[in-house]
Order: structure tokens, then sequence, then C-alpha cells
């Protein structure tokens, strides 16, 4: 029993810790920063205008042209320094014809499907401005965003900005949309102190900018390119730098059906950064942002949710010998670990129902995070996951 206890209360810091914990450890440290004056805020020249380039990889995004270039001819940036470039590669739902009607946009097509990452290897030869800004073609940017990245970048240190992923709520919100919409909320949170501290640990590849010089061609399978191609620049000595008012703004995914599928390839390819950023584990090396990264990311993709899986028959085991409804310590955590769950059974049972108190969906999002990450893991294994666009259905 003194083994399981171990395991238990092991189990136990690991998930406080990844999802709470590190939170709390970071808004202290930041706090005692601030109040001691320790460290230098990152400076900004509100008047750096370099020429910069809008790259949209899109794969037959003809439903959203209209609404992106709308968008994008409406951003606070002079026309005549900003150049916007779609890379097609594969669209043969009439996408690049409709792009090339737009001034000052060029049009880069490939008949051949290659994915995502296949076209921003082939993107990137044809730019030639100091900074490059990556948007997705189905979101909208807010106005000042590119202006916002851009200055961040007058300061030499500075080699990626991260721009902030928005959910548009609605009270009818399913599961998906009240829980990604929370989730969002708190990771913007910890971006903001991540970067306080050192260096954000990955951008939302809904809008993040680099300079060009130090983008590097990434492996054709790379199934995150946003987060391999920012933190292979944090690698090289940069640091990763976040405003939440530069923000992509995008509904939520129609359901959680939608939203599983999603994450579920968020999570292969997180295990495959893992390994391929395995140098980034080296704390003796890279100091904070070995710390910032295993805190905020690779225990989310690792341990964390193999902990939840096994803390369920280590709480039972003890919580039984304890005796179950004698509501001893061990036995009061194996039922709360059950209301949690029968929280999420509710979420499943309402996924599709508008409801007033969008908390209760908490749950049942949070149970399908660490789902998608075990799912995510097996088809990693498999390599069965393609690296062509897998959109997930969007809510209206």
């Amino acid at each position: 029993m003194e083994v399981l206890k171990i395991l238990f209360w092991a189990f136990l810091f690991i998930i406080i810790y990844t999802y709470v914990g590190y939170g709390i450890l970071l808004y202290a440290i930041i706090k005692i920063r601030r109040t001691f004056k320790i460290g230098k805020k990152v400076e900004v020249d509100h008047t750096y205008e370099p020429e910069v380039t809008l790259f949209i990889a899109a794969y037959n995004e003809k439903d959203y042209v209209a609404a992106k270039m709308k968008n994008t001819l409406e951003l606070d940036y002079p026309k005549d320094k900003l150049n916007v470039v779609w890379v097609t590669d594969g669209s043969d739902d009439g996408t690049p014809d409709l792009v090339k009607s737009y001034p000052n946009t060029t049009v880069h097509h490939l008949d051949a499907r290659n994915g995502k990452i296949g076209a921003m290897n082939r993107g990137m030869d044809f730019v030639k401005t100091p900074i490059v800004i990556f948007s997705d073609a189905n979101t909208d940017l807010g106005k000042e965003s590119i202006r916002r990245i851009v200055n961040l970048f007058s300061n030499p240190t500075v080699g990626c900005v991260s721009g902030e992923k928005r959910i548009i709520e609605k009270e009818s919100d399913v599961a998906s949309g009240a829980g990604e919409g929370i989730y969002w909320k708190y990771e913007s949170t910890l971006k903001k102190w991540d970067a306080e501290l050192y260096s954000v640990v990955g951008a939302a590849g809904e809008l993040f900018a680099i300079r060009t010089e130090l983008y590097r061609h990434v492996e054709k399978d790379t199934l995150l390119d946003d987060f391999i191609i920012s933190l292979r620049v944090a690698q090289d000595g940069y640091t990763i730098q976040y405003d939440p008012e530069a923000y992509a703004i995008e509904t939520a995914s129609a359901n959680v059906k939608e939203e599983l599928k999603r994450k579920i390839r968020i999570s292969a390819g997180g295990i495959q950064s893992v390994v391929r950023l395995s140098s980034l584990l080296n704390i003796f090396k890279y100091g904070t942002l070995s710390f910032q990264y295993i805190s905020h990311r690779v225990l989310r993709w690792t341990l964390t949710p193999l902990c939840l899986l096994l803390l369920i028959p280590v709480s039972f085991v003890l919580a039984y010998n304890e005796g179950l409804l004698d509501f001893g310590l061990y036995s009061v955590m194996f039922w709360l670990q059950m209301l949690f769950y029968v929280g999420a059974l509710i979420g499943w049972v309402l996924e599709n129902k508008s409801i007033k108190v969008k908390l209760l969906f908490v749950p049942y999002y949070f149970f399908i995070m660490n789902l998608s990450v075990i799912l995510g893991f097996f088809r990693y294994m498999k390599n069965t996951q393609s690296v062509n666009w897998e959109r997930s259905k969007r809510a209206s």
C-alpha cells in the first residue's frame, strides 16, 4: 500500500502542476520579478514599419476568400509595405482564380497537394521581406494585429511573435465552443506570463510571425508546423513574444466530434514535436526555455494524460482498502474523480443543446482533451496521420 500511496501522490502532483500549479508558480515568479524589478522588459519601437509579407497557405478555401481579403485590405498597416501571398497547393475549387482577382496579391499555385507544410516550404522561397506573418484563410485578424506584431520585432532579441487565437462565443455554444473558449482564455494568460518571464513556448498557427531569415525548411511529414517553426527559432537563441491584442478570430468546432478530430491530430503532432525537439529537454543548455517548455507543453502531451488514467485504479484500491463509504482521504479523492467524470458524461448528454451555464461543459472538454492525447499517441505510433489539410467543421 505504501507504494500505491507514493504513486497516488506522484500522479496527483503531476496533474495539478500541469493544469494549475505551473500557472500559479509562473504568476508568483512574475510578481517577484515585478516587485524587485528583475529582468528587462522587451522594448518596443512603435514607429517601426518594415515591409512585411502576409502568408496564407490554403487548400480549397473559396468560401473564405472574400471575407479574408476584405479583412486583409482593412488592416492598419501601410498598403505599400504589406505584401499578400497565397500558396494554394492542390486547390481545385477555384480558390486560386478568386484570389488572383484582388490587386496587390500574389498567388503561387501547384496542382499537386503536399499538405500545409509542403506549401509553406515552397512558398517561403518567394518571400523577400524581412518579416513574414502566417495566417489561416478562415480567420479574421484584428485591425491592428499586423502593426502590433511588427512593433515587437523592433527588438533584435525577438525572433518570433505569436498572436492570440480567439473563439467566437455564443449563448447557444455546444460543449466544443464553451470548452474551447474557456481553454483559450486560460492559454492566453499563460502565454502573457511566459513571454514576460522569457519566451512563449510555441506560436498559434492562426497568426504568428518570424524573421524571414530564421525560417528553416521543415520536415515534410511535420504535423504542427507552427510549433516546430517557432520553437526552432527559440532554439537559435531568440525569444518568442506574444501580444494578445494581435489576434485571429474564428468560430469554434461545430461539435465535439469535430473538436476531437482536430485535437487528435494536434496531439499526434505534439508527440512528434517532443521527439524532434528532444534537445530542448536539456535544461542545462536551454535553462528557462526548457523549464517553460516542459511545464507548459511536454507534460500535457506525455505524462499527464497517463497519470489521469492510472490515478483511477490506484485511488480505487486505496479507497477500497480504507473503506469506500467511510469517506477518508483516499475515498473522498476517489469519489471526487467519479463526480468529475459524471460531469463529463453530463456534458456529453448536453453536447448539442443550448445551455446558459457553460462551465458544465468544462469537464467534458477536459476529458476530450486528454482522451485525444492517448488516441493521438497511438496514431503517432502507427504513423497514420496525413500531413494534408484535415480541416474540422466549424460552427456557423
